[in-house]
């Protein structure tokens, strides 16, 4: 009998649209002999399931059902496509567990820390992961600019704390432009990061749950046309994205045991994606998405096609492994 699959997509964040992209891939290439997949679109005003003529039929948030033809559909596991809140911040997550419905996702907890840059490199930080110097603001406190500078240095990234898509991200390189940074990361977050901006190659590493084992998948090189990887070079196509990245075999080797060891010290599962930027061979850890991107022109995709998978395998995978959790 076909599982009844909710792909959730929306969201309450700048990335709404990246996320309606990445469900509706999920939905075109899930597999229908096994699956009856449903889009459930989830923002701030409603939750609701779409059908193929995109009539909207509301979900019940008591125990996420629907009602549709006078049927009541239950559904069997979730598959999360939301960037960003609620499902990258655990939110939908401590939702999901609370009702007993499984999810594709990491958990509650690892989706919290992970979505917040500042606390999980403060966790990855004695364990031994290299990482940029940084500096945190909140709102409403006072800017010590020469403070800043003097721990971070020029040229320095500002960032949103908690945002993804390098929404509210800024490369300063001079002092004067440090005023505009912080309010482009304001508008998207109360806390903000700044970081000090490493020289060196990017990478971006997949590492995933697939057929009961993790694997981390080739690693891309990312080559953006501006200064850094910002909205426009991940999905205007102003960037090069390099699979699998020019890298020597120690260094590939080095970034591999690097993001391996992040995955499973986090007690992570479901995919993830955490970026990297090599100086002198020796991975520095940026930031780990939870959602990534699933288009099929998306990196973690790009990935999984270099090591041989499909999107219709890699997104059941996902599926079986959280009905496996739940058993």
């Amino acid at each position: 009998m076909k599982k009844n699959i909710a792909i959730v997509m929306g969201g309450y964040s700048s990335e709404y649209g990246i996320s309606l992209k990445s469900g509706n891939t999920a939905y075109k290439w899930l597999d229908r002999d096994q699956y009856a997949p449903y889009r459930v679109l989830i923002d701030k005003e409603k939750w609701v399931v779409l059908d193929a003529e995109e009539r909207q039929y509301p979900i019940d948030r008591h125990d996420f059902t629907a009602e549709l033809a006078g049927v009541r559909l239950k559904f069997d596991c979730v598959f999360n496509a939301i960037h960003g809140s609620p499902g990258e911040d655990g939110l939908l997550q401590a939702y999901f567990d609370l009702i007993g419905l499984p999810y594709t996702s990491c958990g509650a907890y690892q989706a919290a820390l992970t979505f917040n840059k500042r606390d999980l490199l403060s966790v990855l930080k004695p364990r031994g992961v290299h990482c940029a110097t940084s500096y945190l603001i909140d709102r409403g406190q006072e800017i010590r600019p020469h403070e800043i500078f003097r721990r971070v240095g020029l040229p320095c990234f500002v960032k949103a704390n908690r945002a993804g898509s390098s929404f509210g991200v800024s490369l300063v390189k001079e002092e004067s432009a440090l005023d505009a940074a912080l309010q482009a990361a304001f508008r998207e977050d109360d806390e903000v990061l700044i970081e000090t901006a490493l020289k060196g190659t990017e990478v971006s590493v997949g590492v995933i749950r697939y057929e009961g084992q993790t694997r981390v998948l080739p690693i891309t090189e990312i080559v953006p046309d501006s200064e850094f990887f910002d909205y426009e070079a991940k999905y205007m196509g102003k960037s090069s994205e390099i699979t699998p990245a020019r890298i020597d075999a120690k260094t590939r080797e080095e970034v591999t045991r690097t993001a391996r060891f992040i995955y499973e010290a986090l007690k992570m599962k479901g995919f993830s994606r955490s970026e990297f930027i090599l100086v002198d061979g020796v991975p520095h850890f940026l930031e780990m998405n939870t959602t990534p991107g699933l288009t099929e022109a998306s990196i973690l995709p790009q990935q999984a096609r270099e090591a041989g998978i499909s999107l219709t395998d890699l997104f059941g995978s996902a599926i079986e492994e959280a009905l496996e959790k739940k058993h």
